[in-house]
C-alpha cells in the first residue's frame, strides 16, 4: 500500500479502518455512457421557417410560440430561431433566393431574416397561413418553407459548427443534453476516485469469504456516504431557465446584422447555457430531500462548513444459495443478491436508529429476505450506527459491486434514491447498468450458446433514464492489478 493510499485510509471511520484489507489494489474511474449518447445523436425532423422583415420579426415569432404552446422542446431551442439570409447553409440560399420575392430578400441591403418556426408535425399548415397572413408586411408574399433539422441539442462546438453548414444555425450551450452534465461527472468523480479503490477492494474481499462459505455468488456490494465540503447540507440545486437565451429576434437583428458570427459567439460562451445543473444530476422532487417547513428550519445549518470524509454504512455478500436446499430452483434466491442485501441493512440501520420496539424474532425455516449480517465483516458494520439516519433510505449514498447488478437490483437501486454506482465486470447478458449494445458472443461460448439463442438487444442504461423519476452517476472500475472474479455470463448479479 502507497504512502498516499495509506493517508487516504488513516481517514476512513474507525469501522472501516478495521475491515480494510493490507494489500489496496488500484483501479481507474470510466464514466458509464447513457442510452442517448450512445445512439445515433443525429435525430432529423422537418420544421418550418418563414422570411419577414426586420421589423415584423417578432410578431412572427409570438405566432410560432403560440402555435407550439410555447413548449421549449417544440421550439427547438438549440436552433436558431431567427437567421440572416447570408448565414443559411448554402443548398438553402440557392433554393430559397429563387422562390417568391427571394432575390429581393438575398441580394443588397436586406433587412430581413429567415425565422424558424417549429416542428412540421406539431403545426397545422392551414393555420400558420392563416396566421402569418395578419401580418402586413407578408400579406401579399407569404413564404413557408420545409427543411431538415436535428431534433437534439448537440454535444460539442464542433458538432454545432457542422450541423450549422448542413442544416440551420446550431448553438452548443456547453452541457450535456443526452446525459449527466460532464462538469457533474468531473467534479464527483475527483472526490469518488480518491478511495474507490479502498471500497472495491472490500467488495471483493467480502464476495471471496461468501463464496468460500457456500452463501451464495462471488458478488459484493459495499454503501458508502460521502461528506463533500461546500455542498450545503441540504444540497441545494441550482436551475438555470432552459430558455435562457431571449426567443426573440430583436438581439439577433441587433448584433447578428452588425456581422457578429454565431458560431464564434458560442465558442467564446457568450451564449446563455440551457442547463439544469443538480448536486449528482439526479431528479428529485424537491432541493433537499426535504418538506418546505424542514427547508425553513435547517436554513441557519446549512452555512455550516462540512469537512470532507467517507463512512462505511453497509456491506454485504451474494447468500443466494444461503437455506436453499433446492427450494429457489437453479438460480436461489433472488432476494439474496449483494446488492438488496446491502440496501435492506441500510434500511435496518435507519428503523433501529428511529427506536421503534423490536418485534419478538420468528423462528422460521426459511428466511426469504436475507438482510440479516451472515459474516464477520457484515456484522461489525451492521452494528455500527447509520452516520445520517435523518434522511431517506440510500439518498445520495455511493454502491460499490463487485459486479454490474441486475435488472432487478437496478431498478430497487434506482428506488433506494442512490447518488452514485461503481461496480467492475460488466455483465452483458443480465445487467441492468450499462447501454451498449448486447453482443451475442457475450457469453464466450464458442458457437450456440447451450441455454439457447442469447445476447442481442440494447443494453437498459438504467441509471440514467429520461423515463424515470431518479438517475445517479456510474462508473466502472478497472484494474489491472485485481484478481478477476469470474462468474458464469449468464449470472443476475
Amino acid at each position: 500500500m502507497g504512502d498516499s493510499m495509506k493517508e487516504v485510509v488513516e481517514k476512513l471511520d474507525p469501522v472501516a479502518r478495521r475491515l480494510v484489507p493490507p494489500n489496496i489494489d488500484l483501479g481507474t474511474l470510466v464514466p458509464l455512457k447513457t442510452n442517448l449518447e450512445l445512439r445515433d445523436n443525429l435525430s432529423l425532423g422537418f420544421a418550418y421557417i418563414t422570411r419577414a422583415p426586420n421589423k415584423v420579426t417578432n410578431s412572427v415569432v409570438e405566432i410560432a410560440r403560440a402555435l407550439t404552446s410555447d413548449d421549449t422542446a417544440k421550439n427547438l431551442p438549440h436552433l436558431r430561431r431567427c437567421v440572416k439570409p447570408g448565414d443559411l447553409p448554402p443548398h438553402l440560399k440557392t433554393q430559397f433566393m429563387n422562390e417568391g420575392n427571394g432575390r429581393q430578400v438575398h441580394f443588397g441591403k436586406s433587412n430581413w431574416l429567415y425565422i424558424l418556426l417549429g416542428p412540421k408535425d406539431d403545426i397545422r399548415y392551414e393555420e400558420l397561413v392563416g396566421r402569418l397572413a395578419t401580418i402586413d408586411d407578408i400579406r401579399d408574399d407569404i413564404f413557408v418553407g420545409v427543411i431538415p433539422v436535428p431534433l437534439l441539442a448537440p454535444t460539442s462546438q464542433m458538432l454545432a459548427s457542422m450541423w450549422s453548414a448542413q442544416f440551420w444555425q446550431t448553438i452548443y450551450r456547453r452541457n450535456n443534453p443526452l446525459g449527466p452534465h460532464p462538469s457533474t461527472i468531473t467534479r464527483f468523480e475527483n472526490y469518488v476516485s480518491k478511495d474507490a479503490s479502498i471500497w472495491m477492494s472490500l467488495a471483493h474481499q467480502i464476495a471471496k469469504k461468501s463464496q468460500r462459505a457456500g452463501l451464495g455468488e462471488p458478488v459484493g456490494a459495499v454503501i458508502v456516504k460521502r461528506t463533500i465540503p461546500g455542498k450545503s447540507a441540504g444540497g441545494k440545486t441550482v436551475i438555470k431557465s432552459a430558455m435562457a437565451e431571449s426567443d426573440s429576434c430583436s438581439d439577433y437583428a441587433r448584433n447578428d446584422l452588425n456581422g457578429s458570427n454565431v458560431d464564434a459567439q458560442s465558442a467564446r460562451g457568450d451564449i446563455p447555457s440551457a442547463e439544469t445543473e443538480y448536486d449528482g444530476d439526479v431528479k428529485q422532487p424537491d432541493a433537499d430531500g426535504q418538506n418546505p417547513e424542514a427547508q425553513g428550519e435547517d436554513a441557519s445549518k446549512q452555512d455550516i462548513p462540512v469537512k470532507e470524509a467517507t463512512e462505511i454504512v453497509a456491506i454485504a455478500a451474494d447468500a443466494r444459495w444461503h437455506q436453499q436446499d433446492g427450494k429457489a430452483g437453479r438460480t436461489g434466491n433472488p432476494m439474496g443478491h449483494a446488492a438488496l442485501r446491502a440496501i435492506s441493512m441500510v434500511a435496518q440501520k435507519l428503523v433501529r436508529a428511529e427506536e421503534r420496539p423490536r418485534s419478538e424474532p420468528q423462528i422460521m425455516e426459511y428466511e426469504t429476505f436475507q438482510d440479516k449480517p451472515l459474516l464477520g465483516d457484515e456484522q461489525i458494520v451492521y452494528d455500527a450506527d447509520h452516520p445520517s439516519p435523518d434522511g431517506y433510505l440510500c439518498h445520495e449514498l455511493e454502491l460499490y459491486m463487485t459486479h454490474e447488478p441486475c435488472i432487478m437490483c437496478a431498478m430497487a437501486i434506482l428506488h433506494s434514491r442512490m447518488g452514485r454506482i461503481v461496480f467492475r465486470h460488466r455483465m452483458p447478458l443480465t445487467g441492468g447498468m450499462c447501454a451498449e449494445d448486447r453482443g451475442y458472443d457475450a457469453c464466450d461460448a464458442s458457437g450456440l450458446c447451450e441455454k439457447g439463442d442469447c445476447g442481442g438487444g440494447q443494453g437498459l442504461g438504467l441509471f440514467y433514464r429520461k423515463e424515470l423519476n431518479w438517475s445517479l452517476l456510474g462508473w466502472e472500475w478497472e484494474s489491472n492489478e485485481a484478481e478477476d472474479v469470474l462468474v458464469d455470463a449468464h449470472l443476475h448479479a
